[in-house]
């Protein structure tokens, strides 16, 4: 339960009860507690009886120094929990989103090479086992492994657990995922190989049963949160020294770009219809339909050269052109 200690301000039941919602939910809170915190404080300086609209206009003032992209999330962090305020308290004040700022353009994927994935599996296992983290040279191999392999998403990782593996079947099952949807995801050769290898290593500690795949700590079953896995996979990043084009260490979500991109290659060198088979690359990523799928497909250099020389091949076949005649 979420400390009500931790607040003083006049929304101190609102962020306690919200915190402790979100949390049976499973959801990540940390950036959430971070920004109320920083409300809450700046409430209870003024002691103010309630947050109103001059309250919070003042407040985002503060503000300032930070990117438009977070003070926008910040901001909608606030209007969230007015609007859970709301539901007990239809009067209190919840802010306009339209006087946000402007959200910045996305950052674009960065799409790793198999020559990028294979430095992070090296990397990781330079890594150094902690008593914090014993496995951790481990944890992050299989996390690279399964992240490039399978296209998991960073919180499907984190709420693995043994029994989710089928030696036998060679799949992974992903229970209640986003939008409450559960999955089986096949495994290739070389995932299959990681996660055994993985569970060799995890045997030899006393990790309980039902623990979290990603076991963290020692002697007990707690394993690896969204924030902690990605600021780690940051640093090996840092490590195997891959950086974006501004300089930035990838995201693990980047894994997820990477995935989808390196199958649909795959079939184009393999002269098989993507059309055909997109479909169930969106049911192993765990899409509703194909358009979700296509936002992991920008098209990129090797994407365009693969479908050019495709259309290329297709081509010569109707016109009766020659290999290396300019007309195909």
């Amino acid at each position: 339960m979420t400390a009500s200690r931790d607040f003083q301000s006049c929304l101190e039941p609102a962020i306690a009860s919200w915190l402790d919602l979100r949390r049976a939910l499973e959801r990540g809170i940390r950036t959430e507690t971070f920004v109320l915190a920083d409300l809450d404080r700046f409430l209870a300086e003024r002691d103010a009886p309630s947050l109103t609209a001059e309250g919070f206009a003042a407040w985002a003032l503060t503000l300032a120094r930070l990117t438009p992209t977070v003070r926008r999330n910040y901001m909608r962090i606030a209007r969230n929990l007015c609007l859970y305020q709301r539901r007990t308290s239809p009067d209190c004040f919840v802010p306009d989103a339209g006087a946000f700022p402007a959200p910045a353009p996305p950052r674009p994927p960065f799409i790793f090479s198999e020559d990028q994935v294979r430095s992070l599996l090296q990397a990781a296992g330079q890594l150094p086992a902690t008593a914090l983290s014993p496995l951790q040279p481990q944890v992050y191999r299989l996390t690279v492994a399964l992240a490039y392999t399978a296209g998991l998403r960073r919180r499907e990782l984190v709420r693995l657990t043994v029994g989710c593996f089928d030696a036998s079947q060679r799949t992974l099952r992903i229970v209640e995922s986003k939008f409450h949807k559960s999955r089986l995801v096949a495994l290739s050769d070389d995932a299959v190989r990681e996660m055994e290898r993985y569970l060799v290593a995890r045997r030899q500690l006393p990790y309980a049963a039902d623990a979290p795949l990603l076991a963290n700590r020692q002697g007990s079953c707690q394993g690896y949160c969204v924030d902690a896995l990605t600021d780690g996979f940051r640093r090996l990043c840092r490590l195997a020294g891959i950086s974006d084009p501004s300089g930035r260490p990838p995201r693990l979500h980047d894994m997820r770009h990477t995935h989808a991109l390196h199958v649909l290659l795959r079939w184009y060198r393999d002269d098989v219809d993507p059309q055909a088979r997109l479909p169930m690359l969106a049911a192993s990523m765990g899409h509703v339909s194909i358009r979700s799928t296509a936002y992991y497909l920008p098209f990129l250099e090797p994407l365009a050269h693969a479908a050019s020389r495709r259309f290329a091949r297709h081509a010569r076949s109707v016109v009766g052109c020659q290999e290396g005649d300019d007309r195909a």
